[in-house]
């Protein structure tokens, strides 16, 4: 019995110390905004050249990493939309959003 308890309690102990059972995401939804240095289309893309941009925008946040990044319809976005934003949007009207999901 005291074993069971034992390899129970151990269970236990390694499922609290995992990365897993501790991780705290959050996605930040951001306005694309286009500023000459196509920081917004690398980001929106998911390509490489957006991995510091995001990385940096999670750290500011006091988060570690950046989990993941990429362009996000306005219309997937629950919640209201930003102001200005018709309810059914289309073509350049929408806008552009980015998704960040930052991690700790």
């Amino acid at each position: 019995m005291k074993t069971i308890f034992a390899l129970v309690a151990l269970a236990g102990v390694a499922l609290a110390a995992s990365p897993h059972a501790r991780a705290d995401n959050r996605v930040f939804i951001i306005a694309s905004q286009s500023d000459g240095y196509g920081i917004d289309e690398c980001l929106a893309s998911g390509a490489q050249c957006g991995v510091s941009a995001a990385r940096s925008y999670c750290q500011a946040r006091e988060f570690t990493e950046a989990a993941a990044f990429h362009r996000v319809d306005p219309l997937e976005i629950t919640g209201s939309l930003p102001q200005g934003v018709p309810a059914r949007c289309e073509g350049s009207a929408c806008g552009s959003y980015i998704a960040i999901t930052c991690s700790r």
